[in-house]
């Protein structure tokens, strides 16, 4: 099993000065496979949209790091890792800069960046970028021209939302093109994971919010719908993202991780543990004895 963790880019233990850099460094020398940020620009007092399942913001969200940065940290200091992001709010982020991110992070990985993006959720994170939220959906659709041509192209120009781009030497290239995982369930993210992404950003929860053959069922369909868009659908990967509530123990993470990785087969998997600690300490220990348990079976 190739299990990943998250970066300690939420909550107390993201505040520690130095943190990312000795969480990857020890991390990977434990046995991670994979290092994961997420994105979250705001905490409102008073959200217009609540965080999904609370009635207002998870507390961990009041202090966020920036994840491009967290990647880059964690680049530094690995050699062997996945980066991955589970998930960038890609949409909230000008897109010739957000390019130019990506690509950086890639070649100062050497080619270890898995870009996981998606289009958020939150009125007051679009009202506070200034982007309009109503056109997150042709703005992904856009981005994703965007990066074939900057990552394929040697020189770029472009037409985008609201930016152009003029003709323009683009020599910096990844050392292999990022594999662009997108998320979503809703009918259209999933059209476009089937018709454009290299992979799929599925959710896990623990304690267990819905059966296992939703995402096996899911999976189908979007290897099915692919394949009738031409493309070879066993090349469609999966990353999937173990979200374990707070309070959860080591071992039920490693039971649950092992169950539903034995049913969905997943190509990377990673446990977020974002409401699990409150120091580094404590999220190194947590993810040593984790996967000492997966490990032992």
């Amino acid at each position: 099993m190739h299990l990943g963790f998250s970066l300690p880019v939420f909550g107390k233990a993201a505040a520690t000065p130095g943190g990312i850099a000795r969480y990857a460094r020890e991390a990977e020398r434990a046995g991670a496979a994979s290092l994961w940020v997420g994105d979250r620009l705001l905490s409102p007092v008073a959200p217009v949209v609540p965080y999904p399942g609370y009635d207002t913001m998870p507390e961990e969200f009041h202090t966020a790091q920036d994840p491009f940065t967290a990647l880059a940290v964690a680049a530094a200091v690995t050699e062997t890792a996945i980066l991955g992001s589970s998930t960038i709010n890609a949409t909230q982020y000008q897109p010739a800069n957000f390019a130019r991110l990506l690509t950086s992070i890639d070649v100062a990985s050497n080619g270890r960046l898995l870009p996981g993006l998606g289009i958020g959720w939150s009125p007051d994170e679009y009202a506070a970028v200034g982007i309009p939220m109503s056109e997150r959906g042709k703005r992904l659709d856009d981005l994703l021209d965007l990066l074939e041509t900057w990552w394929t192209k040697e020189t770029v120009t472009h037409e985008g939302v609201g930016y152009a781009i003029a003709e323009s030497h683009v020599d910096l290239k990844p050392v292999r093109k990022p594999p662009v995982h997108l998320a979503g369930f809703g009918e259209r993210s999933l059209r476009r994971v089937a018709e454009r992404a290299d992979g799929w950003l599925p959710v896990w929860s623990i304690p267990e919010q819905f059966p296992a053959d939703v995402l096996t069922s899911t999976l189908a369909k979007l290897r099915a719908d692919a394949e009738k868009a031409g493309r070879d659908p066993q090349a469609l990967g999966v990353a999937l993202r173990v979200n374990a509530a707070p309070g959860t123990e080591a071992e039920q993470i490693a039971e649950s991780v092992t169950k539903i990785v034995g049913i969905l087969e997943p190509d990377h998997t990673f446990v977020d543990l974002a409401y699990l600690t409150s120091s580094v300490d404590e999220h190194l220990d947590l993810t040593g004895r984790v996967l000492d348990l997966v490990a032992k079976g």
